[in-house]
């Protein structure tokens, strides 16, 4: 039998004419300090399966760019430093490539070496 109202309570969609004309904040990637664009992706710095709870804004590439760079034991030494990430070389080269890009900018990136 189905319910006749949510079990959850009702849902709060209320929209005030105000809010929707207002701009959304742009707030900047974690990893390379380019405002975000329309995709998002929030981050766990240190994995969760290390016990990880904080995220970070990123962009969808500088994600894939630290996966492939770091195992999750080395995400978990560096933690919420992004200045000991950048210190890796193919890092910093990725960071410097994708500065003038535009915030939505996608490419392929490398695959994990094994």
């Amino acid at each position: 039998m189905a319910r006749k109202h949510s079990k959850h309570g009702p849902s709060p969609v209320a929209y005030d004419e105000d809010e929707q004309d207002a701009p959304v904040a742009v707030v900047p990637c974690w990893l390379c300090g380019r405002p975000t664009g329309k995709t998002v992706i929030w981050h766990h710095p240190v994995p969760k399966s290390r016990g990880g709870r904080d995220v970070v804004p990123m962009h969808p590439i500088c994600q894939q760019t630290l996966m492939v760079n770091f195992t999750n034991a080395e995400l978990q030494r560096h933690g919420m430093d992004v200045e000991s990430l950048l210190a890796n070389p193919a890092v910093r080269k990725f960071v410097d490539w994708v500065a003038n890009k535009e915030p939505d900018f996608t490419a392929t990136t490398a695959k994990k070496q094994r």
